[in-house]
């Protein structure tokens, strides 16, 4: 996916979110190639990132509450200090992703793969 293309989206996520819904669209990634994309900060609260390639991708202090991660390849990601509570993320390759600080409160973790994943700081429930 092209950064132009991203940005749309997230602008419209965040007018979505903004408006509580009578605005914008909510994101839907879905099985995007999103590989090394910088999205550090960006809020995608309740987006859908199904199977998405988020390989290498910088989401630190993202706010992914309530977000459906599910089969998605965040291996090599940098989540430092980002907001996860009550995401989906079961079945997603999660080697070596920096979870640095992230809060991780009610994340569905089945069938994850945390090999050399940091979870330094993170908050569990």
């Amino acid at each position: 996916m092209k950064p132009k293309e991203l940005k749309t989206i997230l602008d419209d996520h965040a007018l979505y979110l903004l408006t509580e819904g009578k605005q914008g669209a909510i994101a839907n990634v879905r099985g995007a190639e999103l590989r090394l994309s910088r999205m550090q900060g960006a809020n995608l609260r309740h987006a859908n990132l199904m199977g998405a390639d988020l390989r290498g991708a910088d989401l630190s202090t993202a706010d992914l509450s309530h977000a459906d991660l599910r089969f998605a390849n965040l291996s090599g990601a940098n989540l430092s200090r980002a907001n996860l509570s009550e995401s989906d993320l079961s079945h997603a390759d999660l080697k070596g992703t920096l979870f640095v600080f992230a809060n991780l409160k009610c994340v569905d973790l089945i069938n994850v793969d945390l090999t050399y994943a940091n979870l330094a700081g993170a908050e569990f429930d």
